[in-house]
């Protein structure tokens, strides 16, 4: 996956690099992660409770899960850019 100039290659190698590296938390992030998890948690209990055990309620928190995981993923890996330079 290269152009001539070879830029495509790197920059997507740039990227699966940041894509797999530990995260470390930064400043407030663990505020907003808790933030983005605590509001989750609240939607989760009231589907639980006012919608029928079914596969749509199943699929709605498995959705909600991941959600909520990729939010926190876009803080964690779109923050703090300059050290992944390296």
């Amino acid at each position: 996956m290269t152009n001539k100039g070879g830029e495509i290659g790197c920059q997507h190698l740039k990227k699966l690099k940041i894509f797999f590296m530990y995260h470390s938390p930064k400043a407030d992030q663990p505020k907003r992660y808790d933030a983005i998890r605590t509001k989750a948690k609240e939607l989760a209990l009231l589907i639980n409770e006012v919608c029928p055990e079914s596969r749509e309620k199943a699929l709605a928190l498995t959705n909600l899960q991941q959600t909520t995981m990729w939010a926190n993923a876009s803080i964690a890996i779109n923050e703090g850019c300059d050290e992944h330079e390296n």
